[in-house]
């Protein structure tokens, strides 16, 4: 689209420093060739009469050259004029496609969004999202990157993605516009033999002594930093035991036998089976949190795709949080 917007206004500029015509001349003159006469061509364009012949005869006067025959009977193209139609005609398709299409950019409605998220959200929010800007936008393309947490940080700083998506409280930086605008709430994953088991909410501050099995820092930093954060709102330090599985979900963490329980959320808790997963109580939520650079996130699209993202209602058992433009304090 660029490469149109280009040429047509190079060639307008020619029509315009070469032979003088303005733009607004091809017009009434493309108006009265398509309709062979001047009131019904006054009328199309909403101006007077005597304003359409005198824009008419200026382009004329600038040709050197009649383009009309005028009778009191009817009006016809002459050579000249058949031979300005023709090159008239592309030159102001190009500009109308070009202002269409520029216009849609402008509202939002086409472009490209470079998101980028880590782990943790690519399971349930992400596809949410995306599929409900897809429904507002569908013209938009996003193009989603699954990031861990520091790539994502110093990928956003660089400009190489504009939003970025992570969960647990992600660290401010300057020139950065954080906010947090959907939750999950906490869990607990249980062996079904543990004395916690048969409860239906399991106090936090009941597990301090039993062995915690965490995820590994360096396999998901993000996941890893809001398991962290929870153990310190919840003012409890156990034990922990680092687990060896590979997947974020960690379904066969119960294989170690000496890790006692481990955190979860809803979208991780849903591949587990033998697992008991309960809430824990006090409640407690998992922030998960966008970000983005107003200061690089020049294109409508990405403002439209920050805008949708903080207002659409979350995944089905999600939580709206205080920068959810639709929030509301409970």
């Amino acid at each position: 689209m660029t490469r149109i917007v280009e040429r047509t206004e190079m060639q307008v500029w020619q029509c315009s420093t070469v032979a003088g015509m303005e733009l607004r001349q091809l017009e009434a003159f493309m108006a009265v060739a398509g309709e062979l006469h001047f009131g019904r061509a006054a009328e199309k364009l909403y101006v007077a009469p005597p304003t359409l012949s005198d824009l008419i005869r200026r382009l004329e006067r600038e040709l050197g050259t009649p383009l009309f025959t005028r009778t009191t009977r009817r009006v016809t193209l002459t050579a000249a004029g058949v031979e300005l139609l023709a090159r008239t005609g592309p030159i102001l398709e190009q500009l109308a496609a070009a202002r269409a299409a520029v216009q849609r950019i402008a509202g939002g409605e086409t472009g490209t969004v470079r998101l980028g998220c880590t782990p943790p959200v690519t399971p349930t929010l992400a596809p949410h999202l995306i599929g409900r800007f897809a429904a507002e936008a569908p013209d938009v393309t996003v193009e989603i990157q699954r990031m861990w947490l520091p790539n994502l940080v110093d990928a956003l700083a660089g400009g190489e993605i504009d939003v970025a998506i992570t969960c647990g409280d992600a660290p401010e930086a300057a020139a950065i516009a954080t906010e947090v605008f959907c939750a999950e709430t906490l869990l607990v994953g249980l062996r079904p033999d543990h004395r916690f088991a048969p409860l239906d909410t399991v106090a936090l501050s009941d597990l301090a002594r039993d062995v915690l099995g965490v995820t590994s820092p360096s396999l998901f930093p993000a996941w890893s930093l809001s398991q962290t954060q929870a153990l310190a709102t919840a003012k409890i330090d156990p034990p922990t035991v680092e687990l060896d599985d590979t997947d974020l979900a960690a379904t066969r963490w119960a294989d170690q036998t000496k890790v006692d329980w481990i955190l979860l959320i809803p979208s991780l808790a849903a591949s587990h089976g033998a697992t008991v997963v309960r809430p824990v109580t006090p409640l407690q939520l998992v922030p998960f949190v966008p970000q983005w650079n107003p200061d690089r996130a020049q294109t409508p699209a990405v403002a439209r795709f920050v805008t949708t993202a903080l207002s659409v209602e979350p995944p089905p058992g999600w939580r709206t949080r205080p920068g959810h433009l639709n929030h509301i304090e409970s």
